[in-house]
């Protein structure tokens, strides 16, 4: 099965500061996340930072928003003085963070933030009028200079699906960190697709067919434009929550390992417990924990290896809800 990161040391993951109880906001205030210190704190190590309070801007603060039209950049200015302009500031704070960041596996936002809001922030014509959504200045930053850290909302996190993609996807991250950019080669590139196949599968059927295709011809090309490619479309990929019916594909094809190793009775219960998970009658937890079952008794060393069956703690009881 997958190799976890230490519990221990933690996974290195951003969270916007005020998440962790700083106050930080605006008004002088936080927005303290329980599920984030209170369960994901035992597994990952956060890394707390607001752009804002980077950027130069004092606590408590005169507010910001967004303001612009629709198809360019917005500015970041007050919102009682427009006259304030912290565009170019936090444009800066935010490729510094980037940069000098790039041990992250990913970020928690907080909603709505003009600097840390992930998506349906909004965004105001200049005579003060809303006029569309838009990311926060620091998401955007974070897309440009490190496309493939996984972003997420801490409220979002309220969605189990949401919540167990973004997850896997931090999991994901620190796999490849760990045993390919760590060591690169073309070996542990090919490795590193091999054990994530079926995940890969039950997120972007595409893809995974793609990524096969262009890892068949990677060895012509330069390790670093080949690892390049490869994360950036496997992340993509992986952002794309995967559904019922494309859990249920990945799992048969799982299941196609073991055709040859459990009696007629067994197959049957295997399937009939997939069945079950594809038509909503139960969670992706009940396929997920019979298939281990067979697996870690009859399964090949490469059907063990494979990251789908254990994408992060069990613990975490992520698949108990989807």
């Amino acid at each position: 099965m997958v190799e976890q990161a230490a519990s221990s040391e933690g996974i290195p993951v951003g969270i916007s500061a005020c998440l962790v109880g700083e106050q930080v906001r605006y008004n002088g205030g936080h927005k303290r996340s329980r599920y984030c210190l209170e369960v994901l704190q035992d597994r990952f190590a956060f890394e707390p930072f607001c752009p804002e309070l980077e950027a130069g801007l004092g606590v408590p603060r005169d507010p910001i928003r967004l303001v612009g039209l629709q198809g360019e950049d917005p500015r970041v200015q007050g919102t009682k003085d427009p006259s304030l302009d912290v565009t170019e500031e936090l444009d800066e704070v935010s490729t510094a963070f980037a940069d000098s960041h790039r041990h992250l596996r990913g970020f928690i936002l907080m909603k709505g933030s003009p600097s840390c809001g992930l998506e349906r922030v909004k965004v105001y014509h200049p005579n003060g009028m809303p006029s569309h959504a838009d990311s926060g200045a620091f998401v955007r930053a974070l897309r440009r200079h490190f496309p493939e850290l996984p972003l997420e909302e801490e409220a979002r996190m309220n969605d189990p699906v949401l919540r167990e993609n973004f997850i896997t996807r931090v999991y994901a991250f620190d796999d490849w960190k760990r045993r390919v950019e760590a060591d690169p080669s073309y070996h542990a590139l090919l490795q590193f697709h091999s054990r994530q196949k079926y995940l890969l599968m039950a997120h972007h059927v595409e893809a995974y067919r793609e990524l096969g295709r262009y890892l068949a011809e990677s060895s012509k090309l330069p390790l670093e434009d080949a690892m390049a490619h490869y994360l950036q479309r496997f992340m993509a990929a992986l952002g794309r929550p995967a559904t019922r019916k494309t859990h249920a594909n990945a799992l048969m094809h799982v299941l196609g390992y073991l055709k040859e190793a459990v009696d007629g009775e067994t197959r049957q219960d295997l399937l009939a417990a997939i069945e079950d998970y594809r038509l909503g009658r139960v969670h992706l937890v009940v396929p997920i924990r019979l298939l281990n079952h067979y697996v870690k008794r009859h399964g090949s060393d490469y059907i063990r290896e494979q990251t789908y069956l254990d994408p992060h703690p069990y613990e975490l009881g992520l698949r108990n809800t989807i």
